[in-house]
């Protein structure tokens, strides 16, 4: 009997053991259709051009079209107080197939031009959620209060922030809450510390966080390509927010709000703020937005929102960095549109390679086990290609695509050398993308 117990103790201990991993192993990563999303602007978005390259977006809503100057204005949703229908702008993208989130901008209102912000951040928020939320219109999924709030005081937007979300709660329970772009040091011109929203967990959902490739900031804001280890500042951010929602606020989401590069065929002014501003080219941004993408999906974010939808061709900081320019395709929107189409159903696996001369990630298909799709690339920023062997190939390799910068390109990459399972490819800074098929 003695070792019957000892038997069945030993038995039990293991499975409590088990379902203890279980419960603290992380979830799957979002398959990439639920993970790339793009920052748009209210009536100047165009859903039937942008559904090409996801089904994510978000909108900087601005709060005085709907309040005015006056912040106690008692709202009139779907209209804002100049007229612009809400259920026009959102109902037209999501016929599109757009999740939307509404960064609700309300800093144009200076502090001082409240009247009251614990009652009037509390009346707009429900009045927003009532309308607009999941249970009434379906018109928005999810809403940022604030989006860079860095001319409020940490205590005036704990308390903005504060209210805005009560009112957001009880107008709609189902409406997910963000915060502004916050970050995991000191509050900055274009960031809130995290520990603003500490002992305020039961209010938000997601964290979000914004993040640029910064190898100089002014005069030149030069930037990097995004696995550039001179960087500032560009994906240690992102994992800083990361490490700090693990030890403080576990379950929460972390939102990736901007990221993104500038491309213009103009150059710097010759006087000015940007005289001495650097750009990239549209081939480089094109390469660098794609896989800045794929190195987000390898860290433990839940979205990433590029910056930006569209523009009109300025030399200056975010003013080219559209993945249309004028509303005509550059090659960033083809590129980005073909990673969509590509790995829309796959979720990042794993890193095979992470090298300075190589990087090489898997993604597993969400419900065909055995199909995944390796991407190739040379994170570099001098045009390098290079014949190299890759890792022994998993599975049986169905077919070969390069990243398109054009919509008429043909993507298929037939140079390919297979002796067994072993593929020479020429790697070069625009993915590849191997299919496969896992026996």
């Amino acid at each position: 009997m003695h070792g019957v117990k000892t038997h069945q103790a030993l038995l039990t201990s293991s499975l409590l053991a088990a379902v203890t991993t279980l419960a603290e192993a992380p979830p799957p990563r979002p398959v990439m259709a639920d993970f790339m999303g793009v920052c748009g602007h209210t009536v100047q978005f165009k859903p039937e051009l942008y559904r090409q390259v996801c089904r994510l977006a978000r909108d900087y809503h601005p709060v005085e079209w709907d309040l005015g100057k006056d912040s106690d204005f008692i709202t009139t949703f779907p209209f804002a107080r100049n007229r612009v229908s809400w259920e026009q702008v959102y109902g037209s993208w999501r016929k599109q197939g757009f999740d939307i989130v509404a960064s609700l901008m309300f800093e144009s209102l200076k502090p001082p031009q409240w009247k009251d912000v614990p009652c009037d951040a509390f009346a707009y928020g429900q009045a927003f959620a009532k309308y607009c939320g999941p249970s009434a219109h379906q018109l928005v999924d999810a809403v940022e209060i604030g989006n860079e709030p860095g001319d409020w005081s940490d205590a005036a937007y704990r308390m903005m922030f504060e209210h805005m979300a009560r009112g957001l709660r009880a107008g709609d329970p189902r409406l997910r809450i963000a915060t502004c772009a916050a970050n995991a040091g000191k509050s900055e011109k274009y960031s809130k510390a995290l520990t603003c929203f500490q002992g305020l967990e039961p209010l938000y959902d997601i964290i979000t966080v914004h993040s640029y490739a910064m190898l100089e900031n002014w005069p030149t804001w030069r930037r990097g390509c995004p696995e550039n280890p001179k960087l500032l500042d560009y994906l240690p951010r992102v994992q800083a927010v990361c490490d700090w929602r693990a030890a403080h606020a576990p379950g929460k989401a972390v939102w990736l709000t901007e990221f993104g590069y500038d491309a213009t065929t103009k150059p710097p002014p010759k006087t000015g703020d940007f005289k001495k501003w650097v750009g990239i080219t549209d081939v480089q941004q094109a390469q660098w937005l794609v896989r800045s993408f794929l190195v987000f999906s390898a860290l433990p974010v839940d979205r990433a929102y590029l910056y930006f939808f569209n523009d009109r061709d300025e030399p200056q900081l975010h003013g080219s960095s559209g993945l249309t320019r004028n509303f005509q395709p550059k090659p960033a929107f083809h590129a980005v549109a073909h990673l969509y189409r590509s790995l829309g159903a796959y979720r990042f696996a794993r890193a095979v390679s992470q090298q300075s001369d190589r990087y090489l990630f898997e993604y597993q298909h969400a419900t065909d086990k055995q199909a995944r799709v390796w991407v190739a690339w040379s994170p570099t920023a001098n045009d390098r290609q290079e014949r190299c062997t890759l890792p022994t190939l998993p599975g049986k390799l169905l077919k070969a695509e390069r990243m398109p910068l054009a919509a008429d390109s043909n993507p298929t990459v037939t140079s390919l050398e297979m002796q067994g399972t072993a593929a020479t490819v020429t790697l070069t800074e625009s993915p590849l993308y191997l299919w496969l098929q896992l026996p």
